[in-house]
């Protein structure tokens, strides 16, 4: 998706999800999305998280393609549409402007294992538009290396690979890898080392297609594999570059994967004229029924990480350890019918120090067990803050929709599938660093309770 030019499968009609994530036998199955929900709901925050806006904070403008479309998180550009898809919908407004939608996921160590093989794929029915009024339509499936998440300026060194990626209605499927420097390089920068064909069968735009990529390390040399409803159509091996270049691309955490709508760019533009035109058509959507990531042979990495170096229980005094303690309660004091919704007010504050981890490239987890008794209207909220060297500046912090809470005493799960509200800065190796977790009533007229020990545990992306 940068400037570029760049077991179970089956084609059925418009608009149609087939069910769960389908079974691959051979494969171990680390991880996935079957898109299932109400319509007009958001993907799963504990999955993905959502781009906004002409690119990332500090890095290029319009994403460093020449895309014009504003991303948004509005349900009218991104939700789920109620019958197992994703839909990703390009609209403009009266004044000519573009919005569509950009996910990526929370989890950025997708990864062949060493001696081993993964897969990453997805079933997708392309915007359903051709001609003139698709003219400017990029969507694709593709993924980053991780160490391009925070830093932006990295590319195309820590490696890309668009597994699916399509322009202005072609009936075609393009697959790209990008890699080494920019421009030229062994990867031939700004293009890639790209193929395309035409999807089999029905065309890619009236139809759901499977499209696949696998990082084969159990061969020699090492490859990389694209393939559409189980037809190989490209190949890129180790051998075709430098041994740097290939390290550089493959030997960091991994990689993170993304979805997206393009209006306009530089690959449609190329394709196309200067795009989008007057007569391109907005409101047709990318559906996407799953997506999902096995792994085959080898040795896997461990997932998720060892609970002795990840896992932290909120305990009596108010620190964070990665031993239970004593099991007990703390109280969050009421909202008072204020509204505090994403402001700690009088939180209970739980923090640990001294802490020397790696980042493993995940998102924060959590599982607190809160309880409102009978209070009517109670709203319980975290926020989850990272200091990388333990200096006093919170170099990452996350605040999480609140959890309200029913009005029958017992504990219930308050865990980060609610989604993440907020977040500032970025993740890196903490170094002496600290964790605080802030637990409390966002609204509601009454105090309420939150288990400690044994009760609540907040599982952070470090190794």
């Amino acid at each position: 998706m940068a400037v570029a030019l760049a077991g179970f499968i089956g084609v059925t009609g418009a608009g149609t999800a087939q069910g769960a994530i389908p079974p691959a036998p051979g494969w171990n199955l680390q991880w996935g999305d079957d898109f299932n929900g109400a319509d007009r709901t958001p993907p799963s925050a504990a999955n993905w998280q959502t781009d906004t806006g002409h690119g990332y904070p500090g890095g290029p403008g319009n994403w460093g393609t020449g895309e014009i479309q504003n991303y948004t998180a509005s349900p009218d550009n991104l939700s789920l549409d109620g019958n197992g898809n994703l839909r990703i919908t390009p609209l403009r407004d009266g004044a000519g402007n573009w919005t569509s939608a950009r996910i990526e996921t929370q989890r950025a160590d997708f990864k062949a294992p060493a001696g081993g093989t993964l897969r990453i794929e997805g079933r997708i029915q392309m915007p359903n538009v051709t001609g003139d009024a698709a003219l400017g339509y990029w969507p694709a499936f593709w993924a980053l290396g991780s160490p391009y998440r925070g830093n932006y300026w990295n590319w195309p060194g820590t490696g890309e690979f668009d597994i699916m990626e399509n322009v202005n209605g072609i009936n075609s499927v393009w697959g790209v890898l990008h890699c080494g420097v920019n421009p030229g390089g062994p990867c031939n920068e700004t293009t890639g080392l790209g193929a395309s064909r035409a999807c089999p069968g029905a065309s890619c735009q009236s139809a759901f297609h499977t499209y696949r990529f696998e990082w084969d390390r159990a061969v020699t040399p090492n490859e990389l594999r694209w393939y559409v409803d189980d037809q190989l159509f490209h190949t890129v091996r180790q051998n075709q570059m430098d041994a740097g270049t290939w390290a550089n691309m493959t030997d960091h955490a991994g990689y993170f994967i993304l979805l997206n709508v393009a209006i306009g760019g530089a690959f449609p533009d190329a394709l196309g004229g200067r795009t989008p035109t007057a007569a391109t058509v907005p409101g047709r959507p990318m559906l996407v029924d799953y997506v999902a990531v096995w792994t085959r042979g080898g040795t896997p990495p461990t997932d998720p990480p060892p609970s002795g170096s990840s896992t932290l229980y909120a305990r009596t005094g108010a620190g964070l350890g990665d031993s239970t303690g004593s099991a007990s309660s703390a109280t969050l004091a009421t909202a008072g019918g204020a509204n505090y919704d994403g402001t700690p007010h009088t939180p209970q504050v739980f923090t640990s120090s001294g802490i020397t981890r790696t980042y493993n490239g995940g998102a924060t987890q959590f599982d607190l067990f809160v309880d409102a008794g009978t209070s009517v209207g109670n709203g319980q909220q975290v926020r989850v803050s990272y200091d990388r060297t333990g200096d006093g500046t919170w170099d990452r912090t996350e605040t999480y929709e609140y959890f309200a809470t029913d009005p029958v005493p017992g504990y219930e799960h308050y865990t980060q599938a609610r989604g993440l509200k907020s977040a500032t800065g970025s993740h890196g190796d903490l170094v002496n660093g600290k964790v605080r977790i802030e637990v409390w009533n966002a609204i509601g007229t009454g105090a309420s309770t939150l288990g400690i020990g044994n009760q609540s545990v907040v599982r952070i992306p470090f190794g």
